[in-house]
């Protein structure tokens, strides 16, 4: 167990520290943004109406392989569900056409879900996703290196403040899962990106009453929506942010 947890902070610590797209986080801070990742329906019609409620938007990682599909998030979105997100001011995003794992399939293999993911979303609604996560958080070098270059940003699964300087190759983010039980947890990174003036990232799947392990409750959800406002904090979309971090970056006449 301790090897396996060793090798894990190694990985990570590479992982980390190579292929990196270093960005100076500016004076954007201190910010929030919820992501939602896979788009089980509840992440919409339960995460994106207490966003809504609260004047925010938020930023959802979209395979579109999972389209009129149901697993142990509940029922995925439909068609309909990408032009009322859209309408309402979310972010769309990719997050691979088939929800495959980068250590699991040659890098190809990967490279071409993640493109079939990207002109499904580009064929269907007419957006174009500028950001990108990785399914279960699995990221290989050569995918950091290479995906990284082909979007604005990337998204892991590693926990943390993007602050002061953040990897646009490969963004923190921290799960919020569970119920009320775990607002303390939150609550005090909120209190720490306050206090760096940082961007928090916070990333989950459904958003229902008896939530997946991979999903929270809404009132997990309301509760840190509340507390992030109340401490002072913005809520944007992961795009907003990282054009405003851009534009910090290398000025205005750039972007």
């Amino acid at each position: 167990m301790m090897l396996r947890s060793g090798l894990g902070d190694l990985r990570r610590r590479l992982l980390s520290s190579l292929h990196s797209r270093p960005a100076s986080l500016g004076e954007p801070g201190p910010v929030v943004s919820f992501c939602f990742d896979d788009f089980p329906l509840t992440a919409y019609t339960g995460g994106g109406a207490i966003l809504k409620r609260y004047g925010a938007r938020g930023t959802y990682y979209v395979a579109m392989g999972l389209m009129n599909t149901s697993n142990h998030l509940g029922d995925h979105f439909r068609r309909q569900d990408l032009d009322s997100l859209l309408t309402d001011g979310h972010e769309l995003a990719c997050h691979t056409y088939s929800h495959i794992s980068c250590r699991a399939v040659p890098f190809r293999v990967f490279e071409d879900d993640f493109n079939r993911g990207k002109d499904a979303i580009r064929k269907i609604t007419g957006c174009e996703p500028a950001n990108f996560s990785y399914p279960f958080g699995h990221v290989t070098l050569t995918a950091k290196k290479r995906v990284g270059a082909q979007v604005s940003s990337s998204r892991g699964i590693y926990a943390g403040v993007n602050a002061p300087m953040t990897d646009l190759n490969l963004l923190r983010a921290n799960g919020l899962y569970g119920d009320v039980n775990r607002f303390a947890a939150m609550d005090a990174l909120i209190v720490r990106n306050q206090k760096q003036r940082g961007w928090l990232i916070f990333y989950t799947h459904d958003v229902r009453p008896n939530p997946s392990e991979f999903g929270c409750t809404p009132e997990l959800l309301e509760q840190v929506v509340s507390s992030v406002l109340a401490r002072g904090c913005r809520i944007n979309p992961v795009d907003q942010v990282v054009r405003r971090v851009r534009m910090s970056s290398t000025g205005p006449s750039n972007l």
